[in-house]
């Protein structure tokens, strides 16, 4: 076998189509190992998950996550090349995720974290800094500065780049006549046409940052005049809603609801299955975020989790994941194998008047006292 075949061979094992067994026998084991230490200086070293016998990082990682967020095949093809399989955790908020590595024991080896909330988990010693070593599928230059640069604190990278987003909402065309394209109009029609049909995010920094965006408020504002306009606002929608949920495509796949929050991922599931599925993101402007990959201080499984993040971060695996969530990967190595009617949707790719108005979400609103009361004031009511 020459060395082009092996290469094939060889990201043919990386990318799930073949297994271990068939790599091997394929190949030679000998061979495998000659080549790779020529040709990917490193790469034995660094990537456990490739080089180590099957079961030498354990028989699981887990992971806390969002959802609809992953794609269940590249979690399959993990576990068959490192006999580890994948336990998911899922959340609907960053509120929620914290409080769960405060209270102890969260029992995560990796968990998926937005790009606001790394400094608050450095802080609070939650987090510990990534040994980039073991991690050679990380090309940090493949990312844009502003997708990358939060999940860096004081010189030390902590998390990684999983994927970057809008926050918008969606609706279903073929029951809400009126074609939206604000906040302002969003919450009217929670109120009116759309009456027990909408759902809003379990989760204080879109909800808030959303019902602050109708007044032309800043989506981080912490200002307590502004915060009361947003809380009036809430209240008045709450008895109109359908829920209050993170997960809301099954209710929008069945009709039970008609529009609700909405991150660019899950508007691109809806709309792949659904055309009549429109995403807005909202003209007064709104939530750019980008969420990463960081290790719990005093995670159980590390070698696991360093060998999971890795192979997630394989351009192939990467392009498998992006090709089912629809969210954009920020890796330009990703981006060059994805197909161009993906580069071209404006569902995950706005245009640049739309982004150019949308805000990161600032590290003070997750600690915020003041919006905690709110968000606790407004799901009791």
């Amino acid at each position: 076998m020459d060395r082009k075949d092996f290469i094939k061979q060889l990201r043919s094992w990386q990318n799930g189509s073949i297994s271990r067994r068939e790599f091997l026998g394929k190949t030679g084991l000998g061979l495998a190992m000659a080549v790779m230490a020529a040709n990917m200086p490193g790469l034995l070293a660094g990537n456990r998950a490739f080089a180590a016998e099957k079961g030498s990082i354990g028989d699981r990682v887990t992971l806390a996550t969002w959802p609809n967020y992953h794609n269940a095949g590249n979690f399959a093809a993990f576990a068959e090349q490192t006999g580890a399989r994948v336990q998911m955790n899922v959340f609907g908020s960053n509120e929620e995720m914290l409080a769960k590595l405060q209270a102890g024991g969260s029992g995560w080896d990796v968990f998926v974290p937005t790009n606001y909330t790394i400094s608050t988990y450095v802080e609070l010693g939650l987090i510990e800094p990534l040994d980039l070593a073991r991690l050679p599928n990380f090309d940090q230059s493949a990312y844009e500065k502003r997708f990358m640069e939060q999940g860096i604190v004081d010189g030390k990278v902590y998390a990684v780049p999983k994927n970057w987003g809008t926050t918008g909402f969606v609706y279903d065309s073929e029951q809400i006549k009126a074609r939206p394209s604000t906040w302002k109009e969003f919450w009217e029609l929670a109120k009116g046409e759309a009456n027990g049909r909408v759902m809003v995010h379990d989760y204080q920094l879109t909800v808030i940052g959303n019902a602050l965006k109708a007044f032309g408020y800043s989506f981080n504002s912490l200002d307590p005049k502004e915060l009361a306009d947003a809380e009036k606002l809430l209240l008045e929608v709450k008895p109109h809603l359908f829920a209050i949920n993170s997960d809301y495509q099954p209710s929008m796949r069945s009709g039970d609801a008609w529009m609700s929050m909405c991150w660019t991922g899950d508007a691109s599931q809806l709309h792949r299955d659904l055309p009549q599925m429109q995403y807005v993101l909202g003209r007064e402007g709104g939530e750019l975020w980008s969420d990463f990959f960081a290790i719990p201080k005093g995670a159980e499984r590390r070698d696991a989790a360093y060998a999971f993040i890795n192979f997630l971060l394989d351009p192939q695996v990467n392009k498998r994941e992006v090709e089912a969530h629809g969210y954009p990967s920020g890796d330009k190595r990703v981006d060059a194998l994805l197909p161009k009617a993906m580069l071209e949707d404006p569902i995950m790719y706005p245009a640049a008047d739309l982004l150019s108005a949308l805000e990161f979400g600032a590290a003070a609103t997750l600690t915020s006292p003041a919006r905690a009361e709110l968000m606790a004031r407004f799901k009791a009511a």
